[in-house]
C-alpha cells in the first residue's frame, strides 16, 4: 500500500483529509466514493456534513468504520425552507441560495480545525465550495478541488472567467455562438449552453487550489486534462473516475430498494435495456413525460425508468409515468425510484451511474468526446421542448439493436472506463499518484 512508505511508525496514519461534499446527489455520492478509496490507501478521512445529509453516509460508514464524521449545523437562509439541506429537495431557483448558505460554515469549520486534537493535513472539497480555498489558506493546508463533472467543463469555465464573453448586443439571441479558440479542438457553443454558474466567485477561488481531482478518465478527456495542467502551471490534476465504491459495494440503501430491478436486469439478454434517468434535480413537464413514455412504448424495447421521488415517498407530479403506462409495458419495463447501475465484467446490462443533468454538463450536449465519435443523439433542446415520440422511438430501437454508430461508441467508452478503474489503469494509477502527492507534501517533498 502507498501509505506504508510514509507511516509514522507508531500506528498513526500519516495524513488526515477533511472531505467536504456539496449536498447534491451527483456531487456528494462520487466524492464519498473517493473518500472511501482514500481511506483504503492509508489516508485518515473525516467527512464534513450537515445533520440532514448524515443518513447518506450510512452505507459508507458501515463499510469503512475508520472514516469519521464532522457534523456541523446547517446555516439558516431566508430563501431556503427550514430543515432542507440537500438540493434534491429544492427547486432550481434555490440552488444558489444553498451554495451561499454553506459558505457560512467557514467559521465553524475553522474553529473545529483549530481545536481538534487531529487537525486536517489537507482538504478535499467540491468545486461548488470554492470558499473552502480561503479556509485552507487560513489553516495553512493544501486544498484539492473535486470536480464531479469533466475537465472540458472546467476548461470552459476558466476561459469564461478570462474572456467574460458578451452576447453581442440586443439583437443576438440564445443561439449566439461563443468561441473558445484556446481550448483543444477550438469548440464553439451557443450562448444558451453556457452555465451562468461560472460567474460565482467560488470558481475563481478554485483556480488557486493546490490541485484538482476529476470524476473522469484519461481516454475520455486527455486533451482537456493536459490543457488544464498547462494552464494551471502544475501537474496536480488527477482523473480518477468513473468513481464507484471499492469492490462490489453499494453507495447507500439504494440496493435494498432496487433489488427487484437488479434481478430483472440480470434476467434480460445482454445489451437490450434502455436506462432512463434525469438525475435528482431535473423534472420533466407533463408533455415531455408523455412523449417519452410514448416513445418507450412504441420502441418495443426493454427499459428501466428511474422516477424521481419526493421525500414523502410518492413520485412528483412531473416525474410520474402516465396513467396506465406501467400496465401496458408490463414485462419489459421496470420502474425503480432509485437505482445505481454498475459496470459489469461481461457486457451485461448494467451501467455506471445516471446521466447528470446539472448545468456543468451543458458544454458536451452534442455527445462528442475528445478523440472519438459521438456517443449520444440529441432528442430535443430547451426546458419546454418536447421530443417527437415516433422519432425518439426509432432512435431508441436502433440504439438497442446496435444499428447506430453512437451505440458502438458508447460500448467503446464503456470498455475504456472499465480499463481505467482496473488495477494498472489510468484512473487507478492517478488515485495512487494523488495519495503519493498528498503524503509527499506532508513530509515536505511536494511535487510541482
Amino acid at each position: 500500500m502507498v501509505s506504508a512508505a510514509y507511516d509514522k511508525g507508531d500506528g498513526e496514519l500519516a495524513a488526515h483529509a477533511l472531505v467536504f461534499p456539496f449536498p447534491s446527489q451527483g456531487h456528494m455520492i462520487p466524492l464519498l466514493d473517493l473518500a472511501h478509496h482514500l481511506s483504503l490507501q492509508g489516508v485518515s478521512v473525516t467527512v464534513l456534513v450537515t445533520p440532514g445529509n448524515l443518513p447518506i453516509l450510512r452505507r459508507l460508514l458501515s463499510r469503512a468504520p475508520v472514516i469519521k464524521t464532522l457534523v456541523l449545523p446547517f446555516p439558516p437562509h431566508p430563501s431556503l425552507p427550514a430543515g432542507v439541506e440537500n438540493s434534491k429537495d429544492l427547486t432550481a431557483d434555490q440552488f444558489l441560495p444553498l451554495m451561499h448558505a454553506l459558505s457560512f460554515l467557514h467559521e465553524p469549520f475553522l474553529r473545529w480545525a483549530r481545536t481538534t486534537p487531529s487537525p486536517p493535513d489537507f482538504i478535499v472539497s467540491d468545486f461548488f465550495l470554492g470558499w473552502t480555498q480561503r479556509t485552507a489558506a487560513e489553516l495553512g493546508v493544501p486544498r484539492v478541488a473535486f470536480c464531479p463533472s469533466g475537465a472540458l467543463f472546467l476548461s470552459v469555465v476558466h476561459d469564461l472567467w478570462r474572456e467574460m464573453p458578451q452576447r453581442g448586443g440586443a439583437a443576438a439571441g440564445e443561439d449566439f455562438p461563443v468561441e473558445f479558440p484556446s481550448l483543444p479542438g477550438s469548440p464553439v457553443f451557443p450562448w444558451r449552453h453556457l452555465s451562468s454558474l461560472y460567474r460565482r466567485e467560488g470558481f475563481l477561488q478554485n483556480i488557486s487550489s493546490w490541485g484538482y481531482v476529476f470524476n473522469t478518465f484519461k481516454d475520455l478527456e486527455a486533451p482537456y486534462l493536459d490543457h488544464l495542467r498547462a494552464e494551471l502551471g502544475h501537474r496536480r490534476v488527477w482523473a480518477v473516475g468513473p468513481l464507484a465504491p471499492p469492490g462490489d459495494g453499494d453507495r447507500d440503501g439504494d440496493s435494498v430498494r432496487s433489488a427487484g430491478a437488479v434481478a430483472w436486469l440480470d434476467a434480460c439478454p445482454a445489451g437490450t435495456v434502455v436506462y432512463v434517468c434525469f438525475g435528482s434535480q431535473a423534472e420533466l413537464n407533463p408533455a415531455q413525460t408523455a412523449a417519452l413514455a410514448a416513445a418507450l412504448e412504441r420502441s418495443g424495447s426493454r427499459f428501466v425508468w428511474c422516477l424521481r421521488v419526493t421525500p414523502a415517498g410518492s413520485a412528483v407530479a412531473y416525474g410520474g409515468a402516465p396513467e396506465g403506462f406501467e400496465k401496458r409495458t408490463a414485462g419489459r419495463g421496470c420502474f425503480p425510484h432509485s437505482l445505481r447501475l454498475e459496470l459489469g465484467d461481461g457486457g451485461d446490462n448494467r451501467r455506471r451511474g445516471p446521466p447528470d443533468m446539472a448545468d456543468e454538463r451543458r458544454p458536451v450536449r452534442d455527445g462528442k468526446v475528445a478523440g472519438g465519435g459521438r456517443s449520444a443523439v440529441g432528442a430535443c433542446e430547451g426546458p419546454d421542448s418536447v421530443p417527437d415520440p415516433d422519432e425518439l422511438a426509432r432512435v431508441i430501437a436502433e440504439s438497442v439493436g446496435g444499428r447506430r454508430s453512437e451505440a458502438a461508441e458508447s460500448v467503446r467508452l464503456r470498455k475504456k472506463a472499465m480499463q481505467a478503474v482496473a488495477e494498472g489503469g489510468s484512473s487507478s494509477d492517478d488515485l495512487r499518484d494523488l495519495v503519493t502527492a498528498i503524503f509527499q507534501d506532508k513530509i515536505g517533498q511536494g511535487i510541482s
